[in-house]
């Protein structure tokens, strides 16, 4: 297998005078957690679709496995489109077992992988029941399984936790980490930041059809400083000017706040600065605070920063 699973150079998509996609470029290296990251609307679906050769680029190129075209190695993708369906009167074990057969598994062989992955992701009490008892929830745990029951090389999961419960999504990131232990790559787009922010290893963020990001989750952190947030009466700036901390970038007091009632400061500082020294200037210079905190910003701070109204348009989480 290569190096890189997937390169796209130079890729965009246009619909009559919308640009779907705009001149993206990313790869992803083999045997990673690579999410796919943007408000609805992104672009997420096409780029994926292009990726799987569901829709043809009108510029740039794509390789996948090796390949220029995935219907070349499309026995080695597993994929789970955005819009899920299963056949509703075949039998949970045997839509799973089906799917796996078309992949290339012997029916022997697809039935046993069927029933093992059954038990192992918590849906054996439903091996025989038809697809249309089940929850939405469990048909689509069903569903994620019937795409990767052939053990795929690359994994492709276009919004997988849309739609499931806590517990359930739970379930669905064990299954993805198990996947990356075995050596295999995942690929799965969201909204939702928290399920990037504990799963990948690397992340690309697209918005309006453009690459606004691509790294890790460090690299991502890093794009906003840390800082400490304080809340007192009066003015923290003289304290920070004439203390000996080195670190501090900027004090940021909150605006609309008159002088002598409690104000919030946001001190933005250096990545190897303690905020505990921060702490300590305020106790020296007799500043009583009614609240310190410091705290990293998350993976959401960061791509509000990055996407600014769109996330909040489209309630990227």
């Amino acid at each position: 297998m290569p190096e890189h699973v997937l390169e796209l150079n130079n890729v965009s998509k246009r619909y009559g005078t919308f640009t779907a996609v705009d001149d993206i470029s990313f790869s992803i290296p083999a045997g990673s957690i690579y999410g796919f990251l943007g408000p609805n609307g992104a672009g997420k679906t096409t780029t994926i679709r292009m990726i799987l050769d569901i829709l043809k680029p009108d510029a740039g190129s794509i390789r996948i496995l090796g390949e220029p075209c995935a219907l070349n190695v499309r026995h080695r993708i597993g994929y789970l489109p955005e819009e899920k369906g299963l056949y509703k009167k075949m039998r949970v074990w045997a839509i799973i077992a089906y799917f796996a057969t078309l992949k290339g598994m012997s029916n022997k062989e697809a039935k046993l992988r069927a029933f093992e992955l059954l038990e192992r992701y918590g849906l054996k009490d439903y091996a025989e029941a038809k697809v249309e008892s089940l929850s939405k929830g469990m048909g689509q745990k069903v569903q994620v399984l019937s795409a990767v029951a052939h053990r795929p090389e690359l994994v492709i999961l276009d919004e997988p936790f849309s739609g499931l419960d806590p517990v359930n999504q739970e379930v669905l990131e064990q299954l993805i980490h198990d996947m990356a232990q075995a050596g295999q790559t995942v690929i799965f787009s969201t909204h939702i930041m928290q399920h990037a922010e504990r799963l990948c290893d690397r992340m690309l963020l697209i918005t309006k059809g453009q690459k606004v990001f691509d790294g890790t989750l460090a690299d991502a952190h890093a794009i906003i400083p840390r800082r400490v947030i304080l809340e007192c009466a009066g003015d923290i700036r003289p304290a920070l000017d004439s203390s000996s901390i080195v670190g501090v970038k900027e004090v940021l007091p909150e605006s609309g706040k008159k002088p002598q009632s409690l104000r919030h400061w946001e001190i933005l500082i250096k990545e190897h600065t303690d905020p505990q020294s921060i702490l300590q200037c305020c106790l020296n210079a007799g500043i009583p605070l009614t609240r310190f905190d410091h705290t990293q910003p998350s993976l959401h701070d960061v791509f509000v920063h990055l996407v600014g109204s769109d996330a909040k348009e489209h309630q990227l989480r």
